[in-house]
């Protein structure tokens, strides 16, 4: 089975591609100011993708564990089995690295009581010296609105793409459960034909043994032909038919 039909390519491909998208949100994470809306907004969005990967690494794992009872069923050896371990480890750090980040300054990254009435006490000075005109605030406001709507659609379109992920991730799960299904009754059909086989051949060992006793060494003869032309019938009805 190639890398482009092989199940576990296309999963790994779906996992990486989420990986890399988790990583560049990190980036942008990272880049923002903490104890601002924009920055509580990418937190949960991170811990979020990171539960939805990790998951989906898990399911795979499991599926390499099934894989590794029976590695010759499944076309598989145990360099290749190794590979694909190690892959999953290493897509489960990347993603543990991220969340442990992402917690650790979701810890730090609160409003104290202290720093609320500080704000509190500058937001209101700067209403006392009025800094702002009735326009400046209502553009802030605007923009403000926007951008808030804007993160809201991208947080929607990131649900969605991870929705139609899980799903294909899903559809190959089924895929592979119909055709380990498939190849099971085929095998089963081949143990009833070889059993059916087997019992034809031994009857006519029986037959061939009673004749033998009775039969001349010209009988013999005859019969070991008339043989050889009955096994050339059945070998033709059984595997060529």
């Amino acid at each position: 089975m190639t890398p482009a039909q092989d199940p576990f390519y296309i999963v790994k491909e779906e996992i990486q591609d989420s990986i890399d998208k988790l990583q560049s949100t990190f980036q942008q994470w990272e880049n923002i100011p903490s104890n601002t809306g924009e920055h509580v907004h990418f937190t949960k969005e991170l811990l979020t993708n990171c539960e939805s990967v990790e998951w989906q690494v898990d399911e795979l794992n499991k599926a390499i564990t099934v894989a590794s009872r029976d590695p010759a069923y499944y076309g598989l050896n145990e360099t290749e089995l190794g590979r694909r371990k190690n892959w999953t480890a290493s897509a489960l750090k990347q993603v543990q690295t991220i969340r442990r980040s992402v917690e650790a300054g979701k810890a730090k990254g609160g409003f104290s009581n202290g720093s609320r009435q500080e704000l509190l006490g500058s937001s209101q000075t700067g209403r006392s010296n009025t800094q702002y005109t009735a326009m400046d605030n209502d553009d802030f406001i605007t923009s403000e609105s926007d951008r808030q709507m804007l993160l809201i659609k991208q947080q929607d379109e990131e649900l969605d793409e991870l929705s139609a992920s899980v799903q294909r991730i899903g559809g190959v799960g089924l895929t592979i459960h119909d055709e380990l299904v498939g190849q099971e009754k085929i095998l089963d059909e081949l143990s009833m034909e070889m059993e059916t086989t087997s019992n034809r051949l031994d009857f006519v060992q029986k037959r061939v043994a009673m004749v033998m006793k009775k039969a001349s060494a010209k009988g013999q003869i005859m019969m070991i032909a008339f043989l050889i032309v009955l096994f050339i019938i059945l070998f033709v009805l059984v595997f060529l038919t």
